[in-house]
């Protein structure tokens, strides 16, 4: 119950202060004058780095959380360096999961996967946005689920292999921002993910895997 809780702190202070940092940056900006419409029609770099607020406030609950606890952060969230055997496996694996959503999503539709487009006003806006989808979004996202979240729940009456599938279905679930093929690609790359965390206990290992995945995604957006 307290693992769930702090999750959803967690959660919500990356909403919250992802919100006051965007409304900050209109206000800064001269946009005294907005509505909730033209908050998210805001540059893409507004809201990276709005996003890399809320990233980093939601970080500081779970180091509270385990601080109050009286445990190590890093032993808590197994934040152990993988070795080089153990990330060129798990890249390894993870280019084949990609290169199948890749060939399934062509045969499910035959268009080919859905893909975004992303329009860019500059490269300093370009890099923020990679700094939040490769960087910020992984570290927060693992510490959150392959860290915290499975730390906790591992350790209850769920056990690893519940847990590892628990958190890929939610992990999936919060990303409502994609269709129903992309989602369920993110639950399997989920179920990936929470292996290579149990299998080698290295948090650390499943923020690189991650990253690499966001970095693919980046790669296959259309821009605008």
């Amino acid at each position: 119950m307290e693992t769930t809780f702090v999750a959803l702190v967690a959660y919500g202070a990356l909403g919250l202060t992802s919100w006051l940092a965007l409304v900050v940056l209109v206000v800064t900006q001269g946009r005294a004058a907005f509505s909730p419409a033209q908050l998210q029609a805001v540059p893409t770099g507004w809201d990276s780095a709005a996003a890399i607020f809320g990233c980093a406030s939601a970080i500081a609950v779970l180091w509270i959380a385990v601080g109050m606890a009286r445990r190590e952060f890093s032993e808590y969230l197994a934040l152990r360096w993988p070795t080089r055997d153990e990330v060129m496996s798990a890249l390894m694996i993870t280019t084949l999961l990609c290169l199948g959503e890749i060939v399934f999503g062509t045969l499910i539709a035959p268009t080919g996967p859905s893909s975004s487009h992303l329009s860019f006003s500059g490269i300093g806006e370009l890099l923020i946005w990679l700094v939040a989808l490769c960087i910020a979004a992984p570290i927060m996202e693992e510490f959150t689920f392959r860290g915290f979240m499975f730390r906790g729940w591992s350790e209850s009456f769920l056990g690893p292999a519940a847990t590892i599938v628990l958190t890929a279905a939610i992990w999936g679930a919060i990303h409502s921002q994609y269709d129903w093929w992309v989602r369920c690609w993110i639950i399997v790359s989920g179920l990936v993910l929470g292996h290579f965390r149990h299998r080698t206990n290295s948090t650390w290992l499943t923020v690189i895997v991650h990253a690499g995945m966001n970095f693919f995604v980046f790669l296959t957006m259309r821009q605008a």
